[in-house]
């Protein structure tokens, strides 16, 4: 089998163990137990996936839990498959949850931009709050001199490319990377919070964009579309089971519903989990 094909099953199993669950009834916690079609989308999802169906749980093993995990697993996997990924995009990589924007180098000035809003009350008001915090950032850290030079005397003194953060003679701080949230569902107008996060991302910041992405676990496409469709704000949308939502759309054979995800997918707006290691290393 396939590495890439493991580490997704694997991923799937961890989500089995920590993330998804079904009630007494037989409804998944991704489903939207008022909607026949979120449930039976859901339904389809499990019986398309490789897992065995009497190993998840019940949801009352689960609780308010599944949000926090579906970080952790989703991060989890993604460390793991990019460190396979070394020899196409060279550096030190760390992974966080819920760590401030503030503390990586594109952002650090907003530390005192926050300070200064704190110390006015009416001025905070007006502008609101500048810092992000969210679920999985990706910080890349600065190369030492000796690692540029792996293969040839590129650099040699501090003449030239003395602002670079890529240097750690320059900088300590963590360039961000990426900024990835995590949505087992997409439910209420929180979940445009997203959104707001990549505007911020990519107004606020001094140097380079990061990733800007969504994961999600929602099975129901218009639900989808609304943080998938336009341009912008994010990258990409990546579903934890996207080959299985298809799947499940041909089983009930709603062509609206295989429309939606077909106009999403070849529109470059959705993709599948799988997609996602590979598309952070470009």
């Amino acid at each position: 089998m396939i590495l890439l094909e493991n580490l997704r099953n694997e991923y799937h199993k961890n989500l089995v163990s920590t993330v998804l669950s079904i009630d007494n009834k037989g409804i998944p916690n991704n489903a939207d137990r008022h909607s026949k079609l979120s449930v039976s989308l859901a339904q389809g999802i499990i019986n398309a996936m490789t897992v065995d169906i009497v190993d998840i749980p019940t949801a009352k093993s689960i609780g308010q839990t599944a949000g926090k995990e579906f970080e952790r697993v989703t991060s989890d996997f993604l460390e793991k498959s990019i460190g396979y990924l070394h020899h196409l995009r060279y550096g030190k990589y760390r992974f966080f949850i819920g760590k401030s924007i503030d503390e990586f180098q594109q952002y650090e000035h907003l530390a005192l931009l926050t300070e200064a809003l704190n110390n006015n009350q009416e001025l905070k008001t007006i502008l609101g709050d500048y810092i992000v915090n969210p679920d999985i950032v990706i910080g890349k850290q600065p190369l030492e001199d000796d690692e540029i030079n792996v293969n040839i005397n590129f650099i040699d003194n501090r003449d030239y490319a003395y602002l670079t953060p890529l240097r750690s003679v320059n900088t300590k701080k963590l360039i961000l990377h990426a900024s990835i949230s995590c949505k087992w569902t997409i439910r209420s107008d929180r979940s445009q919070n997203a959104r707001t996060e990549g505007v911020n991302l990519i107004r606020n910041r001094k140097g380079h964009t990061p990733h800007i992405a969504i994961v999600t676990g929602e099975p129901y496409p218009n639900r989808i579309a609304s943080l998938a469709l336009g341009t912008g704000d994010i990258d990409c949308v990546y579903h934890f089971a996207l080959n299985e939502l298809i799947t499940a759309a041909k089983k009930l054979n709603n062509e609206p519903v295989l429309d939606l995800l077909e106009t999403m997918v070849k529109g470059k707006r959705l993709r599948d989990i799988s997609d996602l290691p590979l598309d952070l290393v470009i």
